[in-house]
């Protein structure tokens, strides 16, 4: 019996990655050279460095990953070294970096070199591949309390990049409700920052990481964009909320935990078949050992999607980016071109001539 909709086309049609962390993207070959060079030592060697028992050890590795970035020159290769794989990998066309100040400052790098040497790695990954990029100053729940949160956002209001658009919080949901930054949103909102918040992930029950979460992320912190939002699911009320609201949704069709990777797929089915607008991502692409292809493939293959999701997907990682409406209608129009080239080369009925 033929599949639904072809591997090839999957990896192929054009993305936009809307939620992947800067020190999870790192390539472990990266990791060990850059840590050779400064003199530090890794738990293990670079071909096992991503495996780890629980989702306290994967954060614990995230954090090895970031120490190795020092220099802006660092981060320019381990923006550029992600986009040339996620290119290669699944036909990325924009990407959304999170990426966590405070994990560097111990490096001895400072918010503005930061920030130079990641746009630095989106400017030679433009000129390469014709990507664009985006960055989200992101708050780490298990590191930082809400005065700290403060900070980190007058930083970056400080420092005002126009290519860093928002703020995001990532860590341990069950250590840090979304009600306890609700100053830094409104600080952020009121510096014109796009908001996003890591909300109801299922490594979590729905009692530690409730589907309330997300009604406070929307209330109180005015989220524009729900980083996950897994265990809404146990809440029929707050779906049908999410659903009227309308916000863009980014889950990621693979994971951290081993015996949360069956079950991840079924979860995003449910998002999206309850009305929700999902895209798809990869989180951690280089820690997990996934990338935006496998992550379609694995989706489809687990739910049986044909390529009218595929598409639907593919145009709602633009529609839930944010880039400049003017930005986003050229986006817009390329994805849907390529989509119609690709079902013509495939024999998929197209759902609607480009535009």
């Amino acid at each position: 019996m033929a599949k639904a909709v072809a591997d090839d086309y999957l990896r192929r049609i054009p993305k936009a990655e809307l939620h992947c962390h800067l020190a999870g993207t790192i390539r472990a070959t990266t990791v060990a050279e850059l840590a050779k060079r400064y003199g530090m030592t890794l738990p293990r060697p670079a071909e096992t460095l991503y495996q780890w028992p629980d989702f306290d050890g994967f954060l614990e590795i995230l954090r090895i990953a970031a120490a190795v970035l020092r220099t802006p020159a660092d981060f320019t290769r381990a923006v550029y070294e992600y986009i040339e794989d996620a290119v290669r990998d699944g036909n990325l066309k924009h990407v959304e970096f999170f990426f966590n100040p405070d994990y560097f400052y111990p490096n001895g790098i400072d918010y503005p070199s930061q920030v130079a040497g990641m746009v630095e790695g989106l400017r030679q990954a433009k000129e390469r591949f014709g990507v664009t990029g985006l960055l989200i100053c992101c708050i780490d729940r298990s590191l930082n309390n809400g005065a700290q949160a403060v900070e980190i956002v007058e930083t970056a209001l400080a420092h005002r990049h126009e290519l860093v658009v928002g703020i995001g919080l990532d860590g341990n949901e069950s250590v840090g409700p979304p009600a306890l930054y609700a100053e830094a949103y409104a600080l952020a909102k009121k510096g014109g920052l796009k908001c996003t918040a890591h909300c109801c992930e299922d490594y979590l029950t729905p009692l530690q990481a409730p589907p309330t979460n997300y009604l406070i992320c929307r209330d109180v912190l005015r989220c524009d964009r729900i980083d996950h939002g897994y265990n809404m699911l146990a809440s029929d009320f707050v779906m049908a909320e999410a659903r009227r609201d309308g916000l863009y949704f980014t889950p990621c069709a693979w994971t951290s935990l081993l015996h949360n990777r069956p079950h991840r797929p079924q979860r995003i089915r449910r998002m999206a078949e309850a009305g929700l607008n999902v895209t798809i991502n990869t989180d951690d692409p280089a820690m997990f050992g996934t990338n935006l292809g496998h992550g379609f493939t694995t989706l489809f293959e687990s739910v049986g999607w044909g390529p009218d999701m595929a598409r639907k997907f593919s145009l709602n990682s633009v529609e839930g980016s944010w880039l400049h409406e003017s930005d986003k209608a050229a986006l817009r129009m390329a994805f849907r071109k390529e989509i119609a080239a690709l079902d013509k080369e495939f024999g998929y009925e197209t759902a609607a001539p480009p535009v």
